[in-house]
């Protein structure tokens, strides 16, 4: 088992909303979208980043949770 992947920097991204988008980019000389997940309201999805993704892009009302801290996307006025 490659220890070095199971230990890298990963999300948790609550829905409070349906439809919320959540899209992984690559890493390398051109990003581009390699993967995008669709979330209803209170669904759970736990995102890596690995030598593949270096960036998670989460469109639509959710609560993300890092080891650096909480926050929310979308537009919080309801």
């Amino acid at each position: 088992m490659d220890e070095d992947r199971v230990l890298d920097d990963y999300v948790c991204v609550l829905a409070l909303e349906d439809g919320v988008s959540i899209i992984g980019m690559t890493r390398g000389r051109d990003t581009k979208f390699h993967h995008t997940e669709k979330l209803d309201k209170g669904e759970v999805m736990l995102a890596q980043f690995t030598e593949n993704t270096s960036a998670i892009k989460i469109r639509g009302k959710a609560k993300i949770l890092t080891k650096y801290g909480d926050l929310l996307s979308g537009s919080q006025d309801d």
